[in-house]
């Protein structure tokens, strides 16, 4: 009796689970082990069949999920890693495609711990309540809001040590741009920008620097942004690619003196198309093309002229602006075709923002600047696992970034 009652104590289990009977079946220790490899796959396919129902929005064979454009679509076999051996379990799946287990993650061979299950719900946009009702209601697993609490504030750590670890000496190309979220100030919910740097290293690959929180974006923030990067190891940026903030290249320039500045054509497009009416916005559109679009740039600046001589007097705001910002507008014409399309627009981070929107979306605004800086941490997290691989035609962009900046690049 006294033993029972101790294994129950231990373990949890239901009573009279573990009877004499029950335990007649195992003859050795390797006995106990296949027991426990096959009830933990059934407990993880069980769990993974409620997530699936929670993704589907209807449990198996409710007609409730008729015509409703997704349904199941069998199993596929997953060999698993657990504490007792290899297990193969059955993951369900969808007609669209789009269902992604969170206990059993894609192109992972182990389930997720609790609190790893915790850390990545909270990535994925949920709140403190919406994790502990999706522990319960998919799960069933009875956690406190305190206790998501506790294990989500061990993120802050980590963020914090990811923003002040040493970053490489050189970067080849670094996308400057904001993100705009509502946070929770002095009593008021205001408008605030999440400041983020990705850099392109000699290895071809993407790497956040960091991400940083102040009020409307602006040039002299940067500066501070720029300032930490240095301060982190930082000594020299070949590229850099922004939005046309005013002064953004002034201030670049005062950090990074040899840093080439080019200011983002598509920023320039959309700004310079606010001032156009509907009825010429096409054509007008179509007039811009053969500036950027041109083979280089003394062919640009013919282009602008003839842009300018039909538009300028209708749109002279929007023709000056062109003008104004020309130098770091064409930076990109110094570099052969295949550098040129990397440079010429900061879609790459723009990329990135909307992927860190698509995680907080769930968030209409944060209590605090910690909880901000908390949530794109574990977006960039989770986007950066699937930058894996060097950008396109690496070999010959490097090859071409050490012939023109042969005397800089820091090998």
């Amino acid at each position: 009796m006294e033993t029972q009652f101790m294994a129950k104590q231990r373990t949890g289990l239901p009573p009279g689970l573990i009877t004499k009977e029950f335990l007649k079946q195992f003859k050795s220790e390797e006995d106990v082990s296949n027991f426990m490899k096959d009830l933990h796959s059934q407990v993880l396919e069980q769990m993974l069949q409620g997530e699936m129902d929670a993704h589907l929005g209807y449990e198996k064979n409710d007609v409730s999920g008729n015509n409703t454009g997704n349904s199941r679509n069998g199993n596929f076999p997953k060999t698993i890693q657990t504490e007792h051996g290899e297990s193969t379990i059955q993951i369900p799946r969808d007609r669209n495609g789009d269902f992604e287990p969170i206990i059993v993650p894609k192109h992972k061979s182990r389930g997720l711990s609790i609190e790893k299950l915790v850390i990545s719900l909270y990535a994925k946009g949920m709140s403190v309540s919406d994790i502990e009702d999706e522990l319960r209601n998919i799960y069933e697993i009875n956690l406190s809001g305190s206790s998501v609490s506790i294990i989500t504030n061990k993120v802050t750590q980590a963020a914090q040590d990811w923003q002040n670890r040493p970053l490489e000496r050189q970067y080849l190309i670094v996308w400057m741009d904001g993100i705009m979220f509502k946070v929770r100030d002095g009593g008021k919910v205001i408008n605030k920008t999440v400041y983020i740097c990705v850099g392109l290293n000699k290895t071809g690959k993407k790497e956040v620097l960091g991400l940083w929180v102040g009020k409307a974006e602006s040039s002299a923030f940067w500066m501070s942004v720029l300032t930490d990067i240095k301060a982190r190891g930082v000594e020299d940026i070949l590229i850099t690619c922004t939005d046309n903030l005013n002064g953004f290249t002034d201030t670049i320039r005062s950090v990074f003196p040899n840093a080439a500045t080019q200011v983002c054509v598509v920023h320039q497009i959309r700004n310079s198309c606010r001032y156009v009416t509907y009825k010429d916005l096409k054509e007008f559109t179509k007039d811009l093309k053969t500036i950027y679009g041109a083979v280089n740039k003394d062919a640009a600046a013919l282009a602008l002229d003839v842009f300018e001589q039909k538009w300028g007097k209708k749109y002279q705001y929007a023709v000056r602006s062109w003008r104004t910002n020309w130098d770091d507008l064409t930076t990109f014409f110094d570099y052969p075709m295949e550098i040129r399309k990397i440079i010429y627009t900061t879609n790459l981070i723009e990329n990135l923002n909307g992927k860190i929107r698509k995680y907080t979306k769930a968030k209409l605004s944060f209590p605090n600047d910690d909880a901000v800086k908390k949530s794109v941490y574990l977006a960039i997290n989770e986007i950066e696992k699937k930058w894996t691989m060097p950008i396109r035609n690496w070999a010959i962009v490097l090859n071409q970034f050490i012939l023109i900046f042969d005397n800089r690049i820091l090998l």
